[in-house]
Parts: structure tokens; C-alpha cells; sequence
């Protein structure tokens, strides 16, 4: 596996206390090129015992607390990476926190679906409005499309593609998470449209069905052979890849 993050100076990755965003420390951290300072984000880092080890054995890698449905959580962590980052900016931000209710017909409820859909779609999308300047800041220092510039990289999913959710893609029944994904993909889009003038890159990113908390014991990917494809196609991304929905191979997937 071929990474190429020396050029990119500063990535910042929520949800890292557990299953894929841990996994992404864990690989960065390891990887001859890698990113400079690597932010990991956890609701409450204390009790992310394996995050804070790597942060004691590695240097670079800072720990902030970001609850990403909270306001003043979002505002604090901002100012604590301002203070990180400093005048090189913010060069990849990696939306990767999300939850997952089971929620078939029978079982959904009305508090299902807001809860997802302020994790999943809202979140990301204020997360990233409040970092903007610190990805603006790094954007205005390069050229072309890229990690070496200004990333933002929205964690989808193939479950949020309306084309695919029919025959045996509708196999997984989940309202709330499906649904949250979809729309999560829409604000992808959303900002890709306004920010591409800015040179920032904005891309959903598919990393497959994995053996996590969330994915399931049943899952055929492995969270180290998941996030090495994905960290692979993250690296590779260029004005091409701007505004499209990936799989972890690279592949584009349908809306």
C-alpha cells in the first residue's frame, strides 16, 4: 500500500475513538509518508483508552474532545485546532463519526430518525462549516485538488444510494441509516458546488461492509483491510474525484 501524505500537513478525523476512525490513526500513524499532525476526535477521549496510547507512543498525533452533535463542542475543538494547525491551515477533514439504530417499518420511530439524521447528515455538515476557515486557510496556500491542499472527505455509504436500494441491494432494512447516508451524500454535493471555486475538495467515500461495532461480526472486510483502501483512495483523490461518490477500491458508485 502506496500512501502519499507528506504533502498533506495536517489531517483531522472524527469519531476516532473506535472501529474505522481508530483504525485510520492506527494506519496514518504507521504509514513512511504520513501526515504531520494527525487529529483524532472523540466524544470523550478519557475513556478512549487505544486512542490515547497511540497519541502517548507516536508523535503528532493530538487528541480533541468533539461531541460533533453538540454546538459549543464544535466551536471549542475548532479553536483548540486553530491553535494546532496554526497558519498552515486545516488540509483533510475526514467526517467519519456516525450512528446506526435499527430501524426496519416495524420498528422505526420518529426519534430514530432525528437522532440519525443529526449525526449522520447534520453534523457533518456544521462540523464543516465551523473548520472551513482553517480548510480555506490551507486552500489558499496551494494549487489543483487534493490532501495537499483542502480535503473534505464525507464517510457515506453504499446503503445511502437510492439507485441501489431495490431487489437485492434492499436486503438491509434500516430507515433512519439508509435515509441519513442519502442526504448526507446530498450535502456532499451541496458543498462540492460551493466550494470548488475555493480549490477544496469534497468527495463521499463508501468504505465497505466491516467486522465493526456497527458493521457486524458478519461483515467480509476486516477494519485493516477496509481502511487501508480507503487511506489509499484518500491519498490518490485530484480535481477529477471532486464531488463523486467512491467505493473503498475507488470505484464510483451511483446516487
Amino acid at each position: 500500500m502506496v500512501l502519499h501524505f507528506s504533502k498533506c500537513r495536517s489531517v483531522l478525523i472524527t469519531g476516532a475513538s473506535r472501529g474505522l476512525g481508530l483504525q485510520m490513526v492506527k494506519q496514518l500513524v504507521e504509514t513512511t509518508e504520513r501526515p504531520e499532525k494527525i487529529i483524532a476526535t472523540a466524544r470523550n477521549p478519557s475513556a478512549a483508552q487505544e486512542l490515547l496510547e497511540l497519541s502517548k507512543s507516536h508523535a503528532g498525533i493530538h487528541v480533541v474532545p468533539l461531541d460533533v452533535v453538540s454546538e459549543a463542542s464544535i466551536d471549542a475543538a475548532s479553536q483548540e485546532v486553530a491553535s494546532i494547525v496554526g497558519a498552515d491551515g486545516l488540509n483533510c477533514l475526514i467526517n467519519n463519526a456516525a450512528i446506526n439504530i435499527s430501524s426496519d417499518l416495524k420498528t422505526v420511530t420518529r426519534d430514530t430518525m432525528m437522532k440519525t439524521f443529526e449525526s449522520n447528515t447534520v453534523a457533518p455538515l456544521f462540523v464543516t462549516k465551523v473548520f472551513l476557515p482553517l480548510l480555506q486557510t490551507a486552500a489558499a496556500k496551494g494549487t489543483g485538488m487534493g490532501v495537499h491542499r483542502a480535503a473534505i472527505i464525507n464517510i457515506s455509504s453504499i446503503l445511502g444510494s437510492v439507485q441501489l436500494n431495490w431487489g437485492e441491494g434492499a436486503t438491509f432494512k434500516s430507515y433512519a441509516y439508509r435515509t441519513s447516508k442519502s442526504a448526507l451524500n446530498m450535502v456532499t454535493r451541496c458543498l462540492a458546488t460551493d466550494l470548488e471555486s475555493e480549490g477544496i475538495l469534497c468527495m463521499a467515500l463508501h468504505p465497505g461492509w466491516v467486522r465493526t461495532d456497527m458493521g457486524g461480526a458478519i461483515a467480509p472486510l476486516s477494519p485493516e483491510e477496509s481502511i487501508s483502501s480507503v487511506l489509499s483512495v484518500i491519498s490518490a483523490l485530484t480535481e477529477k474525484h471532486h464531488g463523486e461518490f467512491l467505493d473503498y477500491s475507488g470505484n464510483k458508485l451511483p446516487w
